[in-house]
């Protein structure tokens, strides 16, 4: 049977950004991939208006996910930098629904212990999702989901993805899916631009010489900085390339139990 991945991304790329040579790898394996985003991503840009950049990065998000394997991709339809306006419990809620109605064996999402939270709706899904995780499985928790049909759930594998290499337990080597990942990326046509262009903006307005990247196309630069990233964790991982999650299993009281019953 095979196994159901939910994934929790904030923005239309930041499943691709951290974890798309992992999710291709699943894919091929077997797996039902289910890419949630959370957001319309329509406030980055230096081009186009909400609306406009809000369509353009649906239609990108639908086509990266059809590069990565995934076999649907929801758009939950919030507003970009938005999610900590949200009422208290509102995405938690949502999360919870959708890890009833698909029951997954594994959940991606942001680390609520990273170091990569200083983005609201980075910090927001990283820390709805863990509670969702922690709390699906209670049948008082919203228990109107219930009456639709929705029963209570634990999921039992957690993967975490940030950019602190010390939190990260489990590695996937990802040699060969890293250009799937990267073609899934290049689908992101309007954040490839927008996040070099950013890059190079805050690069000249703190006095660096961001000249020296002239001469590369902006995906070609992105991919530059994806392999550096990618061969950083590869070193911890042992091998070429890589991406590293916080891995939990059960939660820690299990765990504990576990050991204690193997020690």
């Amino acid at each position: 049977m095979a196994q159901t991945i939910l994934v929790f991304a904030p923005h239309p790329d930041d499943a691709e950004f951290y974890a798309g040579g992992t999710l291709a790898k699943m894919a091929d394996e077997g797996a039902d991939i289910i890419l949630v985003t959370v957001t319309s991503g329509n406030k980055g840009t230096f081009e186009y208006d909400a609306v406009k950049l809000a369509e353009f990065r649906a239609e990108e998000a639908s086509k990266a996910g059809a590069v990565l394997g995934a076999k649907e991709v929801l758009f939950l339809g919030f507003a970009d930098y938005e999610l900590d306006r949200l009422p208290a419990g509102e995405l938690r809620r949502h999360f919870i629904r959708l890890i009833r109605q698909y029951r997954p064996d594994a959940i991606f999402a942001f680390d609520p212990l990273g170091d990569n939270l200083c983005h609201p709706d980075h910090r927001e899904v990283g820390r709805a999702a863990w509670e969702a995780c922690s709390t699906a499985h209670l049948p008082l928790q919203y228990p109107e989901q219930l009456q639709e049909g929705l029963k209570p759930y634990f999921v039992p594998e957690k993967y975490y993805y940030g950019d602190d290499i010390r939190l990260m337990n489990r590695f996937f080597n990802i040699d060969a899916t890293f250009g799937r990942k990267m073609e899934a990326l290049a689908e992101h046509k309007t954040q490839v631009i927008f996040l070099v262009d950013e890059i190079l903006l805050q690069a000249k307005q703190a006095g660096l010489p961001a000249e020296a990247l002239g001469g590369q196309s902006h995906f070609d630069l992105l991919t530059r900085a994806m392999r550096q990233t990618a061969s950083e964790i590869g070193k911890a991982a042992g091998c070429q390339l890589a991406e590293g999650f916080r891995y939990v299993r059960y939660n820690e009281l299990v765990e504990k139990i576990l050991e204690e019953k193997h020690e």
